[in-house]
């Protein structure tokens, strides 16, 4: 595997007395695509809530590059380099598109309130900077002609994208998807497969993903993480993870009564 860009260890969290997450041992390579699966209510939301600085955890340890960011408030971790979006879509819906992509640029952009009022020479050019920058990512997500439209007003698919390029707006080295083709139909959920890995190839992103969808999974991750009950009980690549007694019984019962996960992938 190449450089780690994002390990944990023993990661857990409990709510009271629930143990949401336990023991968790996950990485994601420099520039690699992971899945992050399990039934509902397994936990993954709740990891990538713990690794964005949403939640503290009270158990084991998150690394991003080699550096400890357990516990670190979410704005911090958003600028050390981690970026997300979520499974129910989070968009200022009455702002136009660019807007929202402008949103995203907060942690990185340096305008002050007094540049804002007294609008100097470095603050003007420093904000078309930043609507450059933002329209070359709405160019990438394939929305650069929906820029002056009110994000409210978009397809659901294209929400989904919109939300994916104000994460990149905030120049991410991490970028985890959660749920990124929920909704979509076959058409979209394979334009979406390919958006993926061009983010991976062209910006060099390493990314994590939750996705129900196991054709997506398959064909899209070069590795798998398997949570049930906020327990780990499986890892490894996408063809050892479809044939894992463990996984199947997860998802569908015991294995002698449950149709491969392979098949659900072929049919879904």
């Amino acid at each position: 595997m190449n450089t780690l860009a994002l390990e944990t260890k023993g990661l857990g969290i409990r709510f009271g007395g629930l143990k949401a997450v336990s023991e968790l041992d996950l990485s994601v390579g420099e520039h690699e695509i992971v899945g992050l699966i399990g039934p509902n209510g397994a936990g993954k939301t709740t990891v990538f809530n713990l690794v964005t600085g949403i939640y503290r955890p009270t158990e084991g340890w998150i690394r991003l590059e080699g550096k400890d960011i357990a516990g670190l408030p979410a704005h911090v971790v958003t600028r050390r380099g981690i970026a997300r979006t979520f499974q129910n879509i989070r968009l200022f819906r009455n702002l136009p598109v660019l807007d929202n992509v402008l949103v995203g640029f907060h942690c990185r952009a340096a305008l002050s309130l007094a540049g804002s009022v007294l609008r100097p020479t470095s603050f003007s050019d420093r904000e078309q900077r930043l609507r450059a920058r933002a329209r070359e990512l709405l160019d990438l997500m394939g929305l650069l002609s929906r820029e002056d439209e009110l994000a409210g007003n978009l397809s659901y698919g294209n929400q989904r994208r919109l939300e994916i390029a104000r994460a990149l707006a905030s120049e991410p080295k991490l970028l985890l998807l959660d749920e990124p083709v929920a909704g979509m139909n076959t058409a979209e959920r394979t334009q979406v497969m390919a958006l993926v890995r061009k983010l991976r190839d062209e910006l060099k992103l390493s990314i994590l993903l939750i996705e129900h969808d196991m054709r997506v999974v398959m064909g899209l991750c070069e590795r798998v993480f398997v949570l049930d009950h906020g327990e780990p009980i499986a890892c490894g690549e996408p063809e050892a993870i479809q044939k894992d007694p463990a996984v199947i019984e997860a998802y569908l019962g015991r294995p002698e009564d449950a149709q491969p996960l392979r098949e659900r992938a072929r049919k879904s």
